[in-house]
């Protein structure tokens, strides 16, 4: 009888104690829990950084979503923001609750994608349109 063959996928190293609170070790510990977050190495979050500031265009970005929520689990949200959009802070940029998820991590994707907006505003334009805020304009 073959034994079922197991790869071994890299997965991010812990937080040092008390720095964060992303939950890595309960969730290693829950059996059958979604560990794709935790394949998010150092260094492939510095790939996903460089890349979303090197946004090209809204369907880039979309495309960007989806990627990240089908290999990582990972919920981006960008949206105008309730009060009126003067700067690329008035964009809003939500990622889901997701054990495991480092809070460095939570906070420098929104940054990465802002800065990708800020190279391209044309991109904030788009955004602001498919959400019919520039109809009148």
């Amino acid at each position: 009888m073959m034994e079922a063959m197991t790869t071994n996928v890299p997965l991010r190293s812990p937080c040092p104690p008390g720095a964060c609170i992303c939950g890595r070790n309960p969730l290693l510990e829950t059996p059958g829990a979604d560990l794709r977050i935790l394949r998010l190495t150092r260094a492939e979050e510095k790939i996903l950084l460089a890349r979303l500031e090197q946004l090209k265009d809204l369907d880039d970005l979309k495309r960007l979503q989806q990627r990240m929520y089908e290999q990582l689990g990972i919920r981006v949200n960008v949206a105008p923001g309730f009060n009126e959009v003067r700067t690329m802070r008035g964009i809003a940029i939500q990622i889901d609750e997701l054990p495991g998820l480092c809070r460095k991590t939570r906070a420098a994707i929104p940054a990465a994608i802002r800065k990708g907006l800020e190279n391209h505003p044309q991109i904030a334009f788009e955004l602001l349109n498919a959400h019919d805020l520039l109809r009148d304009t």
